[in-house]
């Protein structure tokens, strides 16, 4: 297995790009999940399945990767294109479409 090193996505509800700057390294997840016959939840004594590593850059994360002998495939981020616009565009009278609600 390898690990994963990308940068997440930002949440559904979040408008900004503040929080998807960094590179986080995910390590493959070994050992198998076993159902607690208690309380019906999964458990697992691999505790690496619960560990992120976050970066500033990609460089570091690939760099703490090789010096650690961890296998890793880096997913690189898709660009999204931004057309900006203002408020007031939507009462130009150029607009094609009118505008209501």
């Amino acid at each position: 297995m390898f690990a994963r090193i990308y940068q997440p996505s930002p949440n559904a509800m979040q408008s900004g790009r503040s929080n998807s700057r960094h590179w986080v390294l995910e390590l493959p997840k070994s050992g198998e999940a076993t159902v607690d016959p208690l309380t019906g939840t999964y458990r697992s004594t691999d505790m690496s399945a619960q560990l992120d590593l976050r970066f500033e850059t990609l460089e570091a994360a690939v760099a703490y990767a090789k010096s650690n002998n961890i296998p890793h495939r880096v997913i690189k981020p898709k660009t999204v294109k931004r057309i900006s616009r203002s408020y007031a565009e939507n009462f130009a009278y150029e607009r094609k479409l009118p505008w209501t609600h």
